[in-house]
């Protein structure tokens, strides 16, 4: 099969490149790989009723398929470059917003028009964060909602699929250059039932991906660069607590910097009256968040997680490796996800089913009662605490001792490619975006990363 661009990945980044080159050049012939399944496909069957845990799918429905890790995600599109990435450094300023608002345009045109934009700018919370050593960054965020963010990517889908070869269900096992006729380079992509050919290539794989990308780094002498871990945990709380952040805000992006060993510690994928779900990346059960816009799908709880960031530097270079070491841990001890009592944690002591049953907050995901302090190293868990009471200085009740504690979650990052200002490899036309970069980590960027990739090609070809 010949196309003119082929697209590893229908996350974010690919259906965004796809989608703009439909739009600016429905003349080319453009192939979608993935591995996962098409939306309608994807079910994990944690029911919560007759199987309560993950049961290790061979491929993972919540992190692979059609949308990318972020189908089932909250839906959160942070237009803002203080976080989510680093496109702005390759793109600029002004492009990476204007982009990042060109997304939300399409995605309200899709399903999502009703849908409610929250902003920091003039907020009294960035003050009092500062009076308690704490940092609110700025941002814009559109929340779709778990639900509605389904209904934009089956919009997108429907109106894509006539125009746009997909192939779910088709992991592509490695990349090869290959000669055109017209002295350019081509490219190549294998997969179990054959390959096909393009002009062109644009990756995007995603986090669950960076296994893969490394390889296929290796395989073709793109440079790299070791990039972070995030390890932490998942916090659920009654949603009361935080309600003064998350009505005004919805998602608040918070840092600390904690007085013990000057580390970093931030609040990520904050879901007010959400539910905490079970990832699969690689085989390996970590901790997630959703939370819906139907009044009917709310709980009375908010989670968010608690992530210490860590960067590595020579000779250690497999980031990865480590946070996947302490979450295979957390899953030996626990057979998946553990729950820990905030008391409990800080009394030395784990907690078990009569004590989480007796807690005030009931938990949303059915988890293994254990001790963190068993999981995660003294440095990470040292930070989390401080960051807990840190916390509760403007959100009191944060600290109560029957907040629960989910491990571990981990943020798995690829390893950054080295790329040109327009994405592109050191192999003229082969293109890398999305969260598989290393460059963006967050739906808005790696939309972005799509559509400028995209319309870089619909000029060039």
């Amino acid at each position: 099969m010949n196309y003119d661009v082929i697209i590893i990945g229908a996350g974010p980044g690919g259906i965004f490149s796809a989608y703009q080159l439909m739009k600016k050049r429905p003349d080319l012939k453009v192939g979608v790989f993935e591995g996962g399944n098409e939306l309608a496909g994807r079910h994990c069957p944690i029911d919560g009723v007759k199987i309560k845990t993950c049961v290790g799918c061979k491929i993972c429905s919540i992190m692979s398929g059609f949308g990318g890790a972020g189908a089932f995600s909250d839906g959160k599109y942070n237009i803002t470059n203080d976080f989510g990435g680093t496109l702005y450094q390759y793109i600029g300023r002004e492009k990476a917003i204007e982009l990042m608002e060109y997304v939300d345009s399409i995605n309200l045109s899709h399903g999502g028009e009703g849908t409610k934009l929250y902003t920091t700018a003039g907020t009294r919370l960035k003050k009092t964060c500062i009076e308690n050593k704490l940092q609110l960054l700025d941002a814009s965020v559109r929340h779709l909602g778990t639900d509605i963010n389904y209904v934009v990517l089956e919009n997108l889908y429907e109106e894509m699929k006539d125009h746009i070869d997909f192939y779910f269900r088709t992991p592509v096992d490695h990349i090869e250059i290959t000669d055109r006729d017209d002295g350019k380079k081509g490219y190549r992509v294998y997969y179990e039932e054959g390959s096909a050919e393009a002009d062109y290539c644009i990756v995007s794989v995603g986090r669950s991906g960076s296994k893969w990308m490394e390889k296929v780094c290796r395989e073709l002498e793109i440079p790299t660069k070791s990039n972070r871990v995030d390890i932490g945990v998942r916090v659920e709380l009654p949603a009361v607590v935080f309600s003064d952040l998350t009505d005004e805000l919805y998602e608040s992006k918070i840092v600390y910097r904690t007085e013990k060993f000057e580390d970093s510690v931030r609040t990520f994928c904050m879901n007010p009256n959400g539910i905490v779900v079970n990832e699969n990346t690689n085989g390996i059960v970590t901790v997630n968040g959703h939370s819906f816009e139907d009044p009917a799908r709310k709980t009375e709880n908010t989670n968010f997680a608690l992530l210490v960031s860590k960067h590595f530097s020579e000779p250690f270079k497999d980031s990865n490796g480590y946070g996947e070491s302490i979450a295979r841990l957390s899953n030996m001890l626990g057979g998946g996800v553990i729950v820990q009592r905030f008391g409990d944690l800080e009394r030395g002591r784990r907690s078990n089913p009569a004590r989480i049953a007796e807690s005030t907050v009931q938990p949303t995901l059915q988890a293994t009662p254990g001790d963190l302090s068993l999981v995660l190293p003294k440095r990470i868990l040292d930070g989390i605490i401080e960051m807990i009471y840190a916390l509760d200085k403007i959100a009191p009740g944060t600290a109560n001792n029957d907040t629960l504690l989910y491990g571990v979650e981990v943020k798995f990052y690829n390893m950054e490619v080295a790329l040109s200002s327009d994405l592109e490899t050191n192999h003229p036309g082969l293109y890398v975006i999305g969260d598989g970069s290393g460059v963006t980590h967050s739906l808005s960027h790696a939309s972005a990363s799509g559509v400028y990739v995209a319309d870089l090609l619909a000029e060039k070809i």
